[in-house]
């Protein structure tokens, strides 16, 4: 049992604030006590949101092993005509391409002016009207069917600039430039772009009311009036996969092979060759990422978990049953094997060169892994993906772990949050009772000093009059 010693003043009264102050210190003792414990407690928890963000990192690495998994790559024989990217349903394979014409957008340019900014007509609004469709040999023109689009060339805007901008800015699908050609007398030109290629995209250009001025400059009708000079046709590309013929508008290709973009810049002498594979460069980077995620989360939980010795001191956490849990649970899953394959033999990541190390850590063996990637890449892909591959039992681990409802750290941080509650709600009772006691402290040693004062003054006077006699 704590005690004080009564201080005493000259005048042989008690200093009652020193007093009072001692005995408040033994009776505060057990709300120090109960503050260590939370600021204990606090530290519990940050070190588990460490351990939730490892979990996480850990999960996304997991995940990133069936995402590499289905990914493939493409090789090109020749760069500079051909490039390609696979996805997941790319067969994997060889596939020969020629390439006979690419893709184009039709161009038309105007006939020279003197300048772009010199008005052509005579300002009267004069409507024009573009179509885009199909031009047959012959100069036969038929419409796309997607409807006509216009804008209106008046007072405002009939220069070349000003029909430029127009057009631009009326978003039909065609992009109109100034071009100047160099030439002494009339170098302005409008040159006017589909942008959008393909044969589909050919231009039809009409044009009613006014003067009949720009009609004569812009009016474009394959089959009749060609006012506009055609500088590039409308064209779609036109190659072979593996001898089949494909016409495509556009220079990239989504359709001709399933999960292969292909993308057309040149034209072959010989066949191209384009090489779907297996993206072993990527899932090599994603085993990587796998085993420094688990070798980062495995020393932190054993660390952390570790009881104390002389050279390693015990942490917040040591002993802690939550982590020794998910360790014990993380080493089941690895022990546990994945069902092989229909004729496969793949059961545990040992067999493709993902080994436990002695001190408890994983590492790759390159060669083992690429080995089973080549030889039997779908065995390696049951593996981890299956139903009880080890990608699939790992994400569930940790889930179980990081689960917001049930999961094993936010209970656990939820039981430590409650014990905080519970120790605040403990020292804010004592507190109360303590302003209380402090009050009753000083009351009593203040009347105290008051009779040990009065006594004083009796005893001073009896002196005095013994003295007397």
């Amino acid at each position: 049992m704590a005690t004080t010693a009564a201080a005493t003043t000259s005048a042989g009264t008690i200093d009652v604030q020193g007093l009072v102050s001692q005995l408040m210190a033994v009776a505060n003792q057990p709300i120090t006590t109960l503050n260590t414990k939370i600021t204990t407690d606090q530290t519990k928890i940050s070190s588990f949101g460490t351990i939730s963000g490892l979990v996480s990192g850990f999960q996304t690495a997991v995940q990133g092993l069936n995402t590499a998994l289905l990914n493939n790559s493409t090789t090109s024989s020749n760069t500079n005509i051909l490039n390609a990217s696979a996805s997941s349903t790319a067969a994997t394979g060889n596939y020969a391409l020629n390439v006979t014409s690419l893709a184009q957008s039709q161009s038309l340019v105007s006939l020279g002016q003197s300048s772009s900014t010199n008005a052509i007509s005579n300002g009267t609004a004069t409507t024009v009207t573009f179509d885009f469709g199909t031009t047959a040999t012959g100069g036969v023109f038929t419409s796309g069917g997607s409807g006509t689009k216009s804008v209106t060339i008046d007072s405002t805007n009939n220069t070349l600039q000003g029909m430029a901008n127009a057009i631009n800015a009326a978003n039909i699908g065609v992009t109109a430039t100034i071009v100047n050609d160099g030439s002494a007398t009339a170098p302005y030109r409008l040159s006017l772009t589909s942008n959008n290629s393909g044969s589909s995209n050919s231009l039809k250009i009409t044009t009613s009311g006014g003067d009949g001025t720009i009609n004569s400059l812009l009016g474009y009708d394959p089959s009749l009036t060609q006012n506009m000079t055609q500088t590039v046709a409308a064209q779609n590309a036109n190659f072979t996969v593996n001898g089949i013929a494909i016409s495509s508008a556009s220079n990239t290709v989504t359709s001709a092979i399933q999960g292969v973009n292909l993308t057309l810049s040149g034209l072959t002498t010989t066949p191209a060759t384009l090489t779907v594979t297996h993206d072993t460069k990527g899932f090599n980077t994603a085993v990587t990422s796998f085993v420094d995620a688990y070798n980062g989360l495995y020393s932190q939980l054993k660390g952390r978990s570790a009881y104390g010795t002389s050279t390693s001191p015990a942490t917040e956490l040591s002993g802690d049953g939550t982590l020794r849990l998910m360790m014990s649970q993380l080493q089941g899953v690895f022990n546990t094997p994945a069902t092989p394959a229909s004729g496969g033999s793949l059961t545990y990541l040992a067999q493709i060169g993902i080994a436990f190390q002695s001190d408890g850590s994983l590492k790759v063996d390159s060669n083992m892994l690429n080995n089973a990637m080549s030889s039997n890449f779908s065995d390696v892909t049951n593996l981890f993906s299956s139903a009880t591959g080890f990608a699939t039992t790992l994400n569930t681990w940790a889930q179980s772990v990081l689960s917001p409802g049930n999961g094993l750290i936010p209970n656990a941080t939820k039981n430590i949050n409650t014990s905080i509650t519970t120790y605040t709600d403990q020292i804010n009772q004592m507190q109360a009772r303590n302003t209380v006691l402090q009050a009753q402290y000083l009351q009593q040693y203040t009347n105290l000093n008051m009779l040990l004062s009065n006594m004083n003054s009796t005893s001073t006077y009896l002196s005095q009059q013994f003295s007397k006699n």
